[in-house]
């Protein structure tokens, strides 16, 4: 049996992982699927929650659980928030995976890694909502290709707004990330030519990662939960 921690992209909360953690409990595994703070829905003050603000959140949830061995899976944007808590907690995460995920980047926010014009026009959204990132509408979600219409619309209506400071504070590493233990998950369909971004092609060569890929688009979860699943249980 192993101890999953569930980590949610951007916008969601632990429902996104709920078709993955039924999987894994129907294997005899433990899933813990988390809401980060900020995420509940409530659309309160933002302006206090910041990217320490979620990797505190989750060590505070492991210590306080008494989880150890825990692989920890991380999806888009958590990903930045599962290796700071890897990286600090190195004696109860005994592996960490990322699924389509960004990787933190010490002294460097999530938003840094955008283009620069990219990077002022979030920064434009999240000032004229209220420090939120707004979520992104069906339409937008639509161009997954692996998501019907149905479930694009079903996960813009589940959709949050995402406290802004989150991706745009810089990551704080103690470590390089190639000394953790850990899988990354291609998804293919979101990619042209198979391409990676640099920082996640380097990570090939390192000895403590694997490398799997699955035939769907960025949102596996809902559109590949039985292969994720089975994915992560082969995960030791």
């Amino acid at each position: 049996m192993t101890t999953f921690v569930l980590l949610p992209g951007p916008w969601m909360g632990a429902w996104a992982w709920e078709p993955v953690a039924t999987r894994l409990r129907a294997l005899g595994h433990q899933a813990h699927p988390l809401t980060l703070p900020g995420l509940d829905g409530l659309c309160g003050d933002a302006s206090h929650i910041g990217l320490s603000s979620h990797v505190d959140h989750v060590l505070a949830v492991l210590v306080n659980a008494d989880l150890r061995d825990v692989v920890l899976v991380s999806h888009s944007y958590s990903g930045i928030v599962a290796g700071q808590v890897a990286d600090r907690a190195s004696g109860r995460v005994a592996h960490t995976v990322y699924v389509e995920a960004v990787l933190p980047r010490h002294g460097r926010s999530m938003l840094q890694a955008f283009p620069p014009d990219q990077q002022s026009g979030e920064n434009a959204l999240i000032a004229d909502n209220h420090g939120y990132w707004p979520a992104p509408d069906a339409d937008l979600l639509s161009e997954d290709t692996d998501l019907t219409s149905y479930q694009a619309q079903w996960l813009a209506d589940h959709c949050v707004g995402h406290p802004g400071r989150t991706i745009t504070e810089p990551a704080v590493l103690q470590r390089p990330l190639a000394e953790q233990r850990a899988t990354y998950v291609v998804c293919a369909k979101d990619h042209v030519d198979d391409q990676l971004t640099p920082d996640v092609a380097v990570l090939r060569t390192a000895p403590t990662w694997a490398f799997h890929t699955i035939d769907t688009g960025h949102w596996p979860m809902f559109t590949a939960p039985d292969e994720l699943a089975a994915l992560l249980g082969r995960i030791r």
